[in-house]
């Protein structure tokens, strides 16, 4: 089969158009995973997963982003979402004067404060750090 047979053959399986509803995601997703689980991918194969890709793209620039928010932007959205008071956090903050200082920027979340916020709020550590600060490991 030569080269843009085999490309056509692709399109043909799942012909790539533009994403408009959470359904054509889902099975656009799919496609792409099928794709992944082959392993090693002929070049029209990198190509078509290429146009996939671009479609699941261009489809989540239209929704709503997520901000990124951290640290204490966080702390303070977490506070208003569970409706507590600043005296709440006393525990972890072990004085009400700390945790105004750090809502109103003067103090820095320390390491202790963030393991035990992350525990008082059940998340993880890392939601308290920016999105590029988080290294992870392959």
């Amino acid at each position: 089969m030569n080269k843009s047979s085999a490309y056509i053959e692709l399109l043909k399986t799942f012909p790539p158009r533009p994403i408009t509803a959470e359904e054509e995601l889902m099975a656009t997703q799919e496609a792409i995973d099928s794709l992944l689980d082959k392993g090693e991918l002929t070049s029209d194969e990198r190509d078509y997963l290429h146009v996939l890709g671009t479609l699941v793209y261009e489809y989540e620039q239209t929704l709503e982003p997520i901000p990124d928010i951290y640290g204490v932007e966080l702390l303070k959205a977490l506070i208003e979402d569970f409706e507590l008071r600043q005296e709440d956090l006393v525990p972890i903050f072990k004085t009400e004067s700390i945790v105004s200082d750090i809502l109103r920027g003067k103090r820095q979340l320390t390491t202790e404060h963030i393991q035990k916020l992350a525990e008082f709020f059940g998340v993880s550590l890392a939601v308290f750090f920016p999105l590029h600060q988080v290294k992870t490991t392959a």
